[in-house]
């Protein structure tokens, strides 16, 4: 159990670091989409990829794809669209974010299904 809960807090430290970066170069909240669409991907591939592979799994999905995506950054830039009186952008990235991140993921499953069988 250690084993794994040290994946995961490693995990988590690099992803956070990933998506701190990520958001500095960009800026939010096009970065938050970017990340959350990004990383609902990679969880996508990561979930055909390591079928079976469970000991790589804290570390990729948990630890690092959990420190990169994060849906209380994507909540808070929603948040403040709709405190800057921006109705119509917070409804747009709230749709944006969530209709873009199941393609992604299903997407990302999709092509690695294909890429492995």
């Amino acid at each position: 159990m250690i084993w794994t809960l040290s994946q995961v807090a490693l995990g988590g430290a690099l992803g956070s670091v990933l998506r701190y970066l990520t958001i500095s170069w960009i800026g939010a909240p096009l970065a938050t989409l970017a990340v959350n669409v990004l990383g609902s991907f990679v969880m996508g591939v990561l979930f055909v990829a390591l079928s079976g592979r469970t000991h790589l799994s804290p570390l990729l999905m948990t630890g690092i794809l959990g420190g990169f995506t994060t849906f209380s950054a994507f909540s808070l830039d929603a948040w403040k669209l709709w405190q800057a009186g921006q109705s119509g952008n917070a409804l747009g990235y709230i749709a944006a974010s969530v209709g873009l991140s199941l393609i992604a993921v299903a997407l990302g499953a999709t092509l690695t299904e294909r890429v492995l069988a």
